[in-house]
């Protein structure tokens, strides 16, 4: 009898491990609350439930009698996916756990107990906005406004005016299933940020690749545009990192699958966790890391979770100069064309185009308001990373302007 997957979300980005396990002739499951999600044209059967339905979910799930269940490169969905494994028994990770590194206000109080460097942060209810005004003034700005549970940056404000904190509030609340917001002082980085992915076995850091994270200066800097592998920080910072991060899920008794990771340094070298997500990442890291290091993380999240052995995955070491890219807008129109560079015509490895002229696009305030995706190319570390801070002058949303 086939193996019967159930994946948490059908979104295009969630679109790979689905494939990866059709290829293996698994019965593939999907729920997800859009509908129209094209994971869902792929799967044996879907349903339309919202992923954050711990018992919608787990109901499915019995009646079905699943083998394993996947949540992938999403973060609301993780504490569901370690939910009903542990109800059956199924491979995964400890549903408190999960449930710490899935949300920020929770995450951040793990830190401070165990001794981990944390930035100034405190949560609030949705009726306790005064005391997080109060919070912020203490802290001081620029600050962050952050719902405790959303992913893909969705709902995040860099706030640098007080005058503008209802509005950032609100505006976090609006993508918080917990209707719960956090606000944390900004933490001044060395260099990049560092995002990527890794993959725990038998509660081993087994794997861990990452890259230096980009933002577009022109349009948001908050919500990344892409990663760029191998990241460009010295190795003696990424041992710390790797030590730290070891010790931080071994705390959480943390023992099976992916993981994406954000974090910064100082300049006196000092580690900042930001995230530490239980998932795969998004904006194509998984197959970036594919390309450079010939290690399957896609795989690897759709074996482990049906309890199979994850014999080839060793710690690898990028090859080449590689690069995600999040094709997007920097105003909300009308969509017409996207004009390359010739340079950039020749790093293009990859493309796939989610909107066809005459859509209407946003500005990119979220991944939802992702437009495509690319997979680049580079001749070097110094090419790579001019290009990417560059992107305007090589990469352009062309759209027709609309009011807002």
């Amino acid at each position: 009898m086939k193996k019967k997957i159930l994946f948490l979300g059908a979104a295009p980005t969630q679109i790979p491990p689905i494939q990866y396990a059709l290829e293996q002739g698994y019965h593939v499951i999907t729920c997800d609350y859009l509908p129209d999600n094209p994971g869902h044209r792929l799967a044996h059967e879907s349903y339309n439930v919202s992923t954050t339905d711990k018992d919608a979910v787990l109901e499915i799930a019995m009646r079905l009698g699943i083998d394993a269940i996947v949540a992938y490169a999403s973060d609301p969905a993780a504490p569901t996916a370690a939910f009903v494994s542990a109800r059956l028994g199924l491979p995964g990770n400890p549903y408190q756990s999960v449930l710490t590194l899935a949300r920020k206000d929770l995450f951040r109080a793990f830190l401070e107990e165990n001794g981990f460097n944390v930035p100034l942060s405190r949560s609030f209810k949705e009726q306790e906005r005064e005391d997080a005004r109060a919070w912020l003034m203490e802290i001081g700005l620029p600050a962050f406004v952050k719902p405790v549970d959303s992913s893909g940056s969705k709902g995040v404000t860099r706030l640098d005016m007080p005058e503008k904190f209802n509005e950032a509030f609100d505006h976090a609340l609006k993508f918080s299933h917990e209707k719960m917001v956090v606000v944390e002082a900004q933490i001044t980085r060395a260099h990049y940020q560092v995002a990527g992915d890794g993959f725990l076995v038998n509660g081993k850091l087994a794997f861990r690749c990452w890259a230096d994270e980009h933002f577009d200066k022109l349009c948001n800097g908050l919500v990344p545009i892409g990663q760029t592998f191998p990241t460009s920080h010295p190795e003696a910072w990424l041992q710390v990192a790797h030590d730290e991060s070891q010790r931080l899920l071994t705390l959480l008794d943390m023992k099976t699958g992916a993981l994406n990771f954000d974090f910064l340094f100082t300049k006196n070298g000092e580690l900042f966790f930001l995230e530490l997500g239980p998932r795969n990442g998004g904006c194509l890291i998984p197959e970036v890391i594919r390309y450079s290091t010939g290690i399957d993380l896609i795989k690897c999240t759709v074996d482990a979770a049906l309890g199979l052995p994850c014999k080839d995955l060793i710690q690898t070491r990028p090859c080449g100069f590689w690069s995600s890219y999040m094709i997007h807008s920097i105003e909300t129109g009308i969509f017409e064309e996207i004009w390359f560079s010739e340079r950039i015509k020749t790093r293009i490895v990859t493309m796939d185009l989610w909107v066809s002229p005459g859509d209407k696009v946003e500005k990119y305030l979220g991944s939802n308001h992702t437009l495509g995706t690319m997979i680049l190319r580079f001749e070097s570390l110094d090419e790579m990373l001019e290009i990417v801070d560059n992107m305007e002058h090589d990469i352009r949303v062309i759209c027709e302007a609309t009011e807002t």
